[in-house]
């Protein structure tokens, strides 16, 4: 019998970038590399990655984004050009774990910010703010400098809304530069936060970026995270939809059902796949 696979490969899903540290290995989802890391690897990584002086960037990726990408070739490419991509969003964990063997769990973009701000009190990583309303990002600065004493704030910025010309985007990447920042929080969204991590983190010397969209919204009480206990058993969703449906009914509803099935299909094919591969040394 064949050795089971740590990872399963899907057809024409090619095995994507990996980074020369930290967690290397990706379970493709849809065409999206998802890495299999707990939130403990997540962190110990952005402290390699900070140690080298290397500038990388993190997508957290729900149902939402991997639905996304697959009809956005853009969003697919920054995915696929991110130095790690963590399941953020129970469905996604459980569809990684039915693919591999190696220890993994759901990695959530506020909770990271809230885990890496903690760490950074005793390792003095400065933090950059970028995203969000006007007024938000100087908001979060504030409230996770009271509840992390000791915490280093580089700066913030909040983005207009409106086209940037290429002069302003220098601009922009050159105020976060001399900031000295080491960690750069990207609250923009999906698509929007990857498509610019994908841009412009490899501009940013010895700083990794963090894309953590709602992150911003949940840390200043601008939106109410659901409970605990429905984090944990996947349940955020209905929160969440309950809390603003007319703007994610349509994710919940019908791109949530559709990555069900697609990714099930998938998750199917290649246990198929891997079962038929031949023994070690056989051809």
């Amino acid at each position: 019998m064949s050795k089971p696979a740590s990872v399963l490969r899907f057809k024409n899903h090619p095995e994507p970038r990996r980074s020369q540290t930290g967690a290397t290995q990706r379970v493709p989802i849809l065409g999206v590399p998802v890495s299999t890391v707990t939130i403990e690897r997540a962190i110990s990584t952005v402290g390699e990655w900070i140690g080298e002086g290397e500038s990388r960037y993190i997508s957290t990726c729900d149902v939402h984004c991997i639905m996304r990408a697959r009809s956005e070739p853009n969003l697919m490419s920054a995915f696929n050009a991110a130095d790690m991509v963590v399941p953020d969003g129970k469905p996604v964990e459980w569809t990684a774990r039915a693919r591999t063997d190696q220890p993994m769990t759901r990695v959530c973009g506020p909770d990271l910010m809230l885990e890496l701000s903690k760490r950074s009190t005793e390792t003095g990583w400065r933090h950059f703010y970028y995203g969000g309303a006007p007024g938000v990002a100087e908001d979060l600065a504030e409230r996770m400098s009271k509840n992390y004493p000791g915490l280093q704030v580089a700066g913030t910025w909040c983005p207009p809304f409106r086209p940037m010309s290429e002069a302003e985007q220098d601009e922009e990447i050159a105020r976060i530069i001399d900031s000295g920042a080491q960690i750069v929080w990207v609250g923009l969204g999906c698509p929007k936060q990857d498509l610019w991590m994908h841009k412009h983190a490899h501009k940013i010397p010895g700083a990794v970026s963090i894309g953590v969209g709602a992150a911003f919204d949940f840390h200043t009480g601008r939106i109410a995270r659901a409970p605990v206990w429905m984090q944990k058993n996947g349940l955020e969703w209905a929160h969440r939809l309950s809390s603003e449906p007319r703007r994610l009914w349509r994710r919940y509803l019908v791109m949530a059902p559709q990555f069900l099935v697609l990714s099930g299909l998938e998750t199917l094919d290649g246990k198929a796949r891997a079962r038929n591969l031949p023994a070690d040394g056989q051809s």
